[in-house]
């Protein structure tokens, strides 16, 4: 024996939903929701409540994270900015190994930058220590566009003092005993040859050594910036 099922038109199965009240949808919803929940174990909703929760703090927290991150940014006040001048220092191959005169110099440097925020480096020669062997890296100190050039040690003063005619726009400051104190003098004296170069600074070593050297730089500093 063959059951027929009665099919209902579209037509009429659209017309009997529009006919049905409102509420009797939220009651039938609420009662499956109702036997959905009694089916469930009571660890299963505590697990589900907690997922909604971490979700719904996830939602939260991204929220004003994306307005903070839309909103105008404070400067960083703890960043130091540098000026565009760069002052380099030729040492020995000892470096700035300290007792020796060359850390005073990066001491006095030091200061200098702090007070002028010019950038500090400096660059050791090994090997030989002569002239002739300083000279390749004072031209590297030259050619990385060091505002100011400072050499400590008898060949890197040597070679600074050659050099110093030649680029007229680099400050030289000088540690030894030519010329006197840290004063400009306006002229530094060249082995042997007699000429003479007005942007040169000497500085004595010596117990004040560290305040000249950073008198002197910021003073070339100042005059470039």
């Amino acid at each position: 024996m063959v059951k027929r099922v009665r099919q209902v038109p579209p037509a009429r199965r659209a017309k009997a939903m529009r006919g049905t009240p409102p509420w009797s949808w939220f009651a039938a919803a609420a009662r499956s929701a109702r036997l959905w929940l009694q089916e469930l174990g009571g660890r299963t909703i505590a697990l589900l409540a907690v997922a909604v929760v971490v979700v719904a703090a996830v939602a939260v927290t991204g929220y004003f994270l994306s307005r903070t991150d839309t909103g105008r940014r404070l400067p960083d006040t703890g960043a130091r900015s540098h000026k565009d001048v760069d002052a380099c220092l030729l040492t020995g191959e000892d470096g700035i190994t300290a007792g020796t005169t060359a850390a005073d110099v990066w001491r006095g440097m030091r200061d200098a930058s702090l007070r002028t925020h010019a950038r500090v480096s400096y660059v050791p020669v090994t090997g030989e220590q002569s002239a002739a062997n300083a000279g390749p890296y004072l031209d590297g100190l030259l050619q990385r566009s060091c505002d100011v050039v400072l050499a400590a040690g008898s060949p890197e003063v040597e070679a600074a003092e050659r050099a110093a005619p030649l680029h007229r726009t680099v400050g030289f400051v000088l540690v030894g005993d030519s010329g006197s104190g840290s004063r400009d003098t306006g002229s530094a004296r060249h082995a042997g040859s007699g000429e003479s170069s007005g942007n040169v600074t000497f500085a004595r070593p010596g117990d004040g050594l560290r305040a000249e050297v950073a008198d002197a730089v910021e003073r070339q500093v100042g005059a470039r910036g």
